[in-house]
Order: C-alpha cells, then sequence, then structure tokens
C-alpha cells in the first residue's frame, strides 16, 4: 500500500474530494463504491480502470456491475471483446433481476426463452453457482 498523498500527483485523473472518498471506499472493498468508481472511471474515458472496479463489484454480487461488465465484454470496452463473457455476465445480471439485463438477455436469447426459464435462471441457466 502506498499513501496517497505520495502518488497522488502521478494519477492523471481530474479527481475531486468525493471521487477520491469512492475510491478509497472501492478500494476498502464496498462492492457498490467499485461499481460506483468503475462507471465513474468509464466517463473519464478510462475504460480498463473501469473494468478493474467493475469486475471487483460483480464478482461480489452487484447485479448493475455484472450488466456494465457484460457490455464491456460485448464491445471490448477495456477488456478484449469476449461475446461468451458478455453473455454470461449479463445472464447473471438479467438471473438477479436487473431490468436492463433482462432486456438484454430478451434480446440476445428471445422472450421465449426468458418466459420458460425458472425463476433465478435465464433459459434453464442457473449462472449463480459460476
Amino acid at each position: 500500500m502506498l499513501a496517497w498523498d505520495s502518488v497522488h500527483h502521478h494519477v492523471p485523473l481530474p479527481l475531486s474530494l468525493q471521487d477520491l472518498q469512492l475510491m478509497f471506499q472501492a478500494d476498502a472493498g464496498d462492492m457498490a463504491a467499485q461499481n460506483d468508481f468503475g462507471q465513474h472511471l468509464f466517463l473519464l474515458d478510462r475504460p480498463a480502470a473501469a473494468v478493474y472496479w467493475i469486475e471487483q463489484a460483480a464478482r461480489q454480487g452487484c447485479a448493475d456491475a455484472m450488466q456494465w461488465l457484460g457490455v464491456a465484454h460485448a464491445t471490448g470496452q477495456g477488456v478484449e471483446r469476449n461475446e461468451y463473457l458478455a453473455l454470461m455476465w449479463i445472464a447473471r445480471a438479467a438471473a438477479q433481476g436487473h431490468v436492463i439485463a433482462r432486456a438484454q438477455a430478451d434480446g440476445l436469447l428471445g422472450p421465449a426463452a426468458l418466459a420458460r426459464a425458472p425463476p433465478g435462471t435465464i433459459a434453464g441457466c442457473d449462472f449463480s453457482r459460476t
């Protein structure tokens, strides 16, 4: 760990005091802060750094982060484009009830597959344990 005061002048990002507080919360493992800070980094056009924080939140079960991570994999923003990982993350978010991810999964898999899927799954696949 490095003291922020000793390295902040090397960070080429316009971070406000609020941004810094969010970054410190994210660094401490706060899932919501990781998701929020990752989204903020996407807005600052730092996709690789954004994906790092979004993935941290997604791995802790944040459906919003899962959806963002799926889109990143689908578009190649911050990561190598990977349709399989894109679908996996979007399906995980959809299985948790994320509205945008459900619409994306509906577009990818079709409404019939979603209608037949048991609760907590997408098209019969349980992504909660993968």
